[in-house]
């Protein structure tokens, strides 16, 4: 206490000043509108700034439950798209399918769900994905995964809560793709190169292709894992062979491994049907 006094008692006289400085700056603002107004938009614009910075704050320390919430978003949509159901082609039901359909009597041939990314190799010859979501929540093997911006890769392993994803930056990954342009279909890898590129190969020198061409999944894709028409990413280059009458494409992926943090999973659930009635095919 006795501090403080010797304190007051050694700045008396600043501490005067300043105490008049803001009964003179009250008094200046209160009984003159001018000054008031001019004060007003000052500590508005102090209040504004302080209470921009704890919001870009607060928001930094919400972006997982952000992220969460349009991953959640996102999937619901995706799950109400057009391509995710399927008409067929016949004007006579015969009998009433057991799987989910909407009030048009489309039949759901694809449902999406989304999964947070808790390990990702990218470094590797055959790198994997590992998901936060398994088997209890209806994640199975075989099953398609999709970015934001394009296909990343397929389930190969599941767990109860886990599941494990063979990256398309995978020697051992293959996958079914074509040319938006003409629908040209080829084998898209990886040759254990860069990562942010993939290679198209087999495909018709007729095609023409040209640099900047967009890729998608085509409708065999490998196991009728991926939906038909999602994006690949863009032709980079063009290698010809002299030797054959395919080209082989280099591919900018639209999927960028370095930064992924949620994808979609999804799988055909009509391909178990397709492929029991493919198999049944007599042989030669």
């Amino acid at each position: 206490m006795r501090n403080i006094f010797l304190f007051i008692r050694r700045f008396f006289n600043l501490i005067l000043f300043f105490v008049l400085q803001g009964v003179a700056i009250y008094i200046l603002a209160t009984y003159n509108k001018t000054h008031e107004a001019v004060l007003g938009a000052v500590a508005n614009e102090v209040t504004g700034n302080i209470s921009q910075q704890y919001n870009n704050v607060e928001y930094y320390f919400q972006l997982k439950k952000t992220n969460e919430a349009l991953a959640k978003e996102n999937a619901q949509l995706r799950n109400q798209l057009k391509s995710s159901f399927d008409n067929p082609d016949t004007a006579l039901v015969v009998k009433t399918d057991s799987l989910l359909k909407d009030t048009l009597g489309l039949v759901r041939k694809y449902n999406f769900l989304y999964a947070k990314v808790v390990n990702n190799s990218f470094t590797e010859e055959n790198n994997y994905i590992t998901l936060h979501r398994g088997a209890l929540q209806g994640v199975t093997t075989n099953m398609a995964v999709i970015g934001p911006e394009g296909i990343v890769g397929k389930v190969i392993m599941v767990s109860d809560n886990y599941s494990r994803v063979m990256s398309l930056l995978n020697r051992k990954s293959k996958v079914s793709a074509m040319l938006k342009k003409g629908f040209y279909s080829g084998d898209l890898e990886w040759d254990g190169g860069n990562p942010a590129f993939l290679t198209l190969s087999k495909i018709s020198k007729s095609a023409q292709p040209k640099k900047g061409d967009t890729v998608l999944t085509s409708n065999i894709s490998e196991k009728l894992s991926f939906p038909p028409g999602l994006v690949v990413g863009t032709v980079e280059a063009i290698i010809p062979d002299t030797e054959s009458s395919f080209l082989t494409l280099k591919i900018r992926s639209a999927t960028n491994f370095f930064s992924l943090q949620y994808v979609y999973l999804t799988g055909n659930l009509l391909g178990k049907e397709q492929q029991d009635l493919e198999d049944k095919t007599p042989k030669d």
